[in-house]
């Protein structure tokens, strides 16, 4: 099957199959406060992801590039939506584009369509320097991102089996490339034993990519012709993979991903420690449903409403959340507790 084909697949399943929704943030609660004492009117959204600032807590996350046209409109959408928006736009995997010289145009159109904004390029684990540095170039890109995809590869039928090295190559890039590194697990979230070896390895941003957004083990198995759905279950949600991220690096920026939907679910993000969100499923069916202008609606909803959640806490700025107090029940309590991460330090804040 060719590359494009399985791009087109790709799209096609996550739109499909929706978002699992079991992010783990049902677990956590906010503390009521009743004398906020903030005007909603100067509550400021914006923040930083390691040495780039943005305008709000919220940017465009990995999901497509390569699959031909229909890729490339979407792409220039979303790249329309991030300018207008001025918030981060992050590509799908540039390595079709690397394979393969027509399929670059479905990239460098999100650079096209937004030549002033925060471009962030990405490569898998695989790359060399070489390759990593060459994707950056297509996009004149402000950040790299490399995505882990180990269970994804398992389950795809023509997928990768020898993931030997990865950590090496990643230390190699992080000190060659010329833009700071991003490194973000596809759906399955990180561990704080992964953290910290890609903290080490002098990885700039970790993003979380949590289990609760789009399932590819399960988009996959709709591929396969003998069933793996043993994986479709595999991972840490994305609640206490935050919280297991920033325990264990304190020091590093950590994105929040998967399932992200609602503009509580990146309040709780912010308050587990992120210092931003990516979303990608639910994007991708915004654009999809209504093109640039449906997306721009969508998020500039969700900012609105964040608002609103900051006021009824009684922060006015992004930062302030990893001061607010909340309550961590349920299963991502049970784990968090198992994995040895006191979660009273939370309510108590």
């Amino acid at each position: 099957m060719s590359r494009a084909k399985r791009k087109a697949d790709h799209l096609r399943g996550a739109l499909q199959s929706g978002q699992a929704g079991e992010s783990g943030f049902d677990d956590i609660t906010f503390v009521h406060q009743s004398l906020p004492d903030v005007n909603t009117s100067s509550i400021q959204l914006e923040t930083e992801i390691g040495e780039l600032t943005i305008s709000s807590p919220i940017f465009i996350n990995a999901m497509t590039g390569g699959g031909g046209k229909a890729t490339e409109v979407i792409n220039a959408s979303l790249a329309e939506a991030a300018r207008e928006l001025n918030i981060p736009i992050a590509v799908g995997s540039q390595m079709s584009a690397l394979k393969d010289p027509e399929e670059r145009r479905t990239y460098e159109t999100v650079r096209k369509n937004n030549p002033d904004g925060i471009v962030i390029g990405n490569v898998g684990s695989e790359a060399s320097v070489d390759q990593a540095q060459s994707c950056v170039d297509m996009l004149e890109a402000d950040a790299l991102q490399i995505h882990l995809n180990v269970i994804q590869e398992l389950v795809m039928p023509e997928g990768d089996r020898n993931f030997e090295g990865a950590l090496s190559r990643i230390e190699t890039i992080c000190k060659e490339v010329s833009v700071p590194v991003i490194v973000k697990e596809v759906g399955f979230g990180t561990s704080m034993e992964s953290a910290r070896k890609l903290s080490d390895a002098g990885v700039s941003v970790i993003d979380a990519g949590g289990f609760g957004g789009t399932n590819f083990s399960m988009i996959e198995n709709q591929r396969r012709k003998k069933d793996m759905s043993f994986f479709n279950e595999w991972g840490i949600k994305t609640a206490a993979s935050i919280a297991e991220v920033k325990y264990a690096c304190p020091e590093i920026p950590v994105l929040s991903s998967g399932g992200i939907r609602t503009a509580m679910d990146i309040a709780k993000s912010l308050a587990l420690g992120a210092s931003a969100c990516g979303m990608a499923g639910r994007i991708l069916k915004w654009v999809k449903d209504g093109g640039t202008q449906e997306v721009l609606d969508q998020v500039i909803h969700l900012q609105e409403e964040l608002r609103w959640i900051m006021t009824a806490l009684g922060i006015n700025n992004v930062h302030s959340f990893q001061k607010v107090p909340f309550v961590i029940s349920g299963e991502t309590h049970h784990w968090l507790k198992e994995r040895g991460i006191d979660t009273k330090h939370f309510s108590i804040r």
